[in-house]
Order: C-alpha cells, then sequence, then structure tokens
C-alpha cells in the first residue's frame, strides 16, 4: 500500500503521462487505488489508462468506478470490448450498473451478455429495488456434508477462482438447501479424510433475498463477517453478500440521512455531479416548506403584538428563546435517529424515551435559564443595559420560559423521530430545520404565556 503523499504524485503523473508512462505507473497501484484517484480527479484521462492495463485489473478497477465514470467508458468501447467487459464484471457489481442505465442502454447492454449471464442479471434483477436481492452475488463455492476434506479442497482448487470470497464455504443438502457454513481454516486444519459433517454445528446467520438491504447492514454488524449467504423464503441458497457491497448501503444511507438533518431532500447523485438546476430543486422543496412554519411564527408574533407594545423588552428576548428550544430540539432530534438506526431504541422503548428527554430538557432548561437570569441580572446590576424596575420579573420570565421551551424542544425532537418511523416514514424527515421550526413556534406561545403570568399588573 502507498503512502497519500505516493498517491499524489502519481495522480499528477497519470495526468500528464504517455501510454508507456501509464503502463509503468499503473503497475504500482492496486484496482481500488487507481479507480479511487479516477473518481477523484477531473483531469486523469481514465479513458487512456485503460487502454494499458491488462484484462484483470481493468475489470476490477472498473468495478470500483463511480457510475457516471463508468457510463463514460462503456461508451468509448467498441461492441466487443462492452462485450467483454459486461460479461466478466461480478454480478453483483452489474446489477448496481444496470438499475442505474436508461432503459434504452439498459436493453442494448443486457443482449450483449451471454446466455448464463443474462439469465443472471435478469434473476436479480427481478427483486425489488433497494431488497438483499440486488446486492447479492451467485458465485460462491458450496458443497455437500458427506464430502471429505480432500474433496473439498479439490473441488476449491478447481472452482475457486471465479467465487466472489473464499472465506466461508456453504454447506447444502442435495436441493441445494442451506444447512450450515463452516470457515476455510477449519478444512486447512483438519484432517484430509475427515467429513464435512464432522466440521458442522449447524449454526448459522442468513439473510432473506426479499428483506431491506438495511437488514443486511444490521446483520454484519452484529456477526463481524466479510460475507453472508442469502437464502429464499425457504431457505434455498440464492447467493451471498460481502462486506464491500454492504460499506456501499451504508455510505449511501448515512450520506442520505446527513442531507435530510440539513433539511435537504436526499440527494441521488454526488455533489459535484448533480445539474446546478437539479440540485436547487432538491433543496427548494424543503426550504419553502420551512419558510411556511416560520411564517407561523409571524403570525404569533402578531398575536402577542399587545403584550410586546407594552413591554418592548420582551422583544429583545425572542431570538434567545426559539433558539434555545430549536437547539435543544435538534440536538434531540439527532441523538434518537441515531439511536434508531444503530438499532439501540424502538417504538416500544418511547416511553424510556420520554421520561429521560424531559427530564434533561428540564436540567438544560435550568442550566440556561439560569444563565439567562445571570445575564439580566449582571446588565442591570452593571448598567450595560436598564430593564426598569421590573427587571426581576423579566428575568424571572426568561428562566421559567427556557425552561418550558428546552423541554418541549426536547420532547419534541425526540418523539418526532419514533412517531415517524411508527408510521413507515423516514425517520430522517424530522430534520433539524424541521423541528427548530416546530419549536419556533411554540415556543414564542410558551413564552408570551409565561409572560403574561408573571408581568400580568405590571408591565402587562
Amino acid at each position: 500500500m502507498i503512502s497519500t503523499e505516493e498517491k499524489e504524485l502519481l495522480a499528477e503523473r497519470l495526468i500528464t503521462g504517455n501510454l508507456y508512462k501509464l503502463k509503468h505507473l499503473t503497475s504500482m497501484l492496486q484496482p481500488e487505488e487507481l479507480a479511487e484517484m479516477i473518481n477523484t480527479s477531473r483531469s486523469i484521462d481514465f479513458i487512456k489508462v485503460f487502454q494499458v492495463l491488462d484484462a484483470e485489473k481493468a475489470i476490477k478497477t472498473f468495478e470500483n468506478l463511480d457510475f457516471d465514470k463508468q457510463e463514460e467508458l462503456l461508451s468509448s468501447f467498441t461492441i466487443d470490448q462492452l462485450s467483454h467487459t459486461l460479461n466478466l464484471i461480478s454480478a453483483d457489481d452489474r446489477t448496481a450498473l444496470f438499475e442505474k442505465l436508461p432503459p434504452v442502454t439498459f436493453q442494448k447492454y443486457l443482449s450483449l451478455l451471454s446466455d448464463e449471464e443474462r439469465k443472471t442479471a435478469q434473476s436479480l434483477l427481478q427483486y425489488p429495488e433497494e431488497s438483499i436481492g440486488r446486492l447479492m452475488t451467485p458465485d460462491f463455492i458450496s458443497v455437500k456434508e458427506d464430502w471429505t476434506v480432500n474433496q473439498v479442497l479439490e473441488y476449491i482448487r478447481r472452482h475457486g477462482k471465479n467465487s466472489e470470497t473464499l472465506n466461508v464455504i456453504y454447506v447444502t443438502d442435495n436441493r441445494g438447501f442451506l444447512i450450515d457454513d463452516i470457515k476455510v481454516r477449519q478444512f486447512l486444519l483438519a484432517p484430509l479424510d475427515n467429513k464435512v459433517n464432522d466440521l458442522m454445528d449447524h449454526q448459522f446467520i442468513s439473510l432473506n433475498a426479499k428483506d431491506d438491504q438495511e437488514e443486511a447492514v444490521k446483520l454484519f454488524k452484529q456477526s463481524n463477517r466479510v460475507a453472508l449467504p442469502v437464502t429464499d423464503f425457504d431457505g434455498l441458497l440464492l447467493g451471498i453478500i460481502t462486506i464491500d457491497d454492504v460499506v456501499d448501503v451504508m455510505e449511501e444511507e448515512d450520506t442520505e440521512d446527513i442531507q435530510k438533518f440539513g433539511g435537504i431532500e436526499a440527494l441521488d447523485e454526488s455533489y459535484s455531479q448533480i445539474s446546478f438546476f437539479k440540485l436547487v430543486r432538491k433543496r427548494a422543496g424543503w426550504l419553502v416548506i420551512l419558510f411556511f412554519g416560520e411564517m407561523f411564527t409571524a403570525t404569533a408574533m402578531g398575536y402577542f403584538e399587545g403584550e410586546i407594545s407594552k413591554a418592548v423588552v420582551l422583544a429583545l428576548f425572542v431570538p434567545l428563546i426559539i433558539s434555545s428550544g430549536g437547539n435543544s430540539g435538534s440536538q434531540a432530534s439527532s441523538i434518537i435517529i441515531r439511536a434508531m438506526a444503530l438499532g439501540e431504541i424502538t417504538f416500544h422503548d418511547w416511553w424510556r424515551v420520554m421520561r429521560r428527554e424531559l427530564l434533561s430538557g428540564f436540567t438544560l432548561g435550568t442550566i440556561l435559564g439560569g444563565v439567562g437570569f445571570l445575564r439580566i441580572f449582571l446588565w442591570q446590576v452593571l448598567n450595560f443595559h436598564n430593564y426598569g424596575e421590573y427587571w426581576f420579573l423579566i428575568s424571572m420570565t426568561i428562566f421559567f420560559t427556557l425552561i418550558g421551551v428546552v423541554m418541549w424542544g426536547t420532547l419534541a425532537g425526540s418523539m418526532l423521530p419514533i412517531v415517524l418511523k411508527k408510521l413507515g416514514a423516514d425517520p430522517a424527515a424530522s430534520s433539524a430545520p424541521f423541528v427548530a421550526t416546530l419549536v419556533d413556534v411554540t415556543g414564542l406561545i410558551i413564552y408570551f404565556s409565561v409572560a403574561f403570568i408573571i408581568l400580568r399588573g405590571t408591565v402587562l
């Protein structure tokens, strides 16, 4: 593995090198490293780079390219090159490519596959989008329980080259149903005349092909495996999923959630590739929704216009009140959404979460309320600002308002993701801006209600 500095130097040379230099430079890189350089650089002539790669390295590099690079590269190929490439890339990577292609291009590429590969491609694409079946590959090693260890090792030598991974060998019955999985090291260490069933413990985990890809992410985290078998509902072994595909899913889901936290519709392309107008459209929707939400804040301010005209000093603390509530709600929302994503809490934990967040909100509100009270006290005493003869009542108003607003913010921020999850919606939709907007409006109502109670008969 080369260092970051060496990668940067190589990337610069790839931009300016002739074919001879390119061949020398690419020989120093692993396919994954070369693909990363191409993905992150706009200057590398990757079409020329692929002219100097040997067939195996070209396929491995292609599988790690971003979709837009793959599409551009394929469009530069002759029909023979195109057919050769499409037939050699792994089934799971080809599925990921095909599901993003326009229908006309997809049909053209599908027709260039061999009968066997076309059948494989069509069988994988029949599974629902975002399902585990779309990620799996049929390239794996399976053996029978009555084979000897020697038979297994001979079989691996003959057929292992086409397998996606050899870390685990799968045991199936005569009908192809999964009955166990065994790490290859157990075969390497066992006597050659031992039977496969001597190594079996009948304890294995598997994924269902029609389950959501999130299930694969959860199971990989729990099992600490590099590959997991995929079966149908009855247990028939269909394929395997490897950790590299799951990492891609995790990256996509995390990116989507982060974008939703920021109050924008999830981007289906990278930031550098998405068109300007599409980027604006993705952001405008949420901004308009949040804008209309904030209009209720103005409505609330108008409703309390009389109180504000009598005690203008109350308006000074409006930004402080609504920002504190919004910030506390955003904090709670982020924490709960992440906990739900990790499987730490479910809908059934709502009461425990509510109690904990109410207590947290009360504690945090008391802290902020104390700071607000102290600020008014010091400014009054040190003559930085004169809040009038009722400054103490104003400071108490701020103190109790902050407790109420922060408690409400943490409650709303923690409960909204849980409710949305129960309704089948994406919890990330209760993004920080959405929670903040909601708490802004209600925070004003809390503020002026507390002010009316405490300041009635004085400035109000």
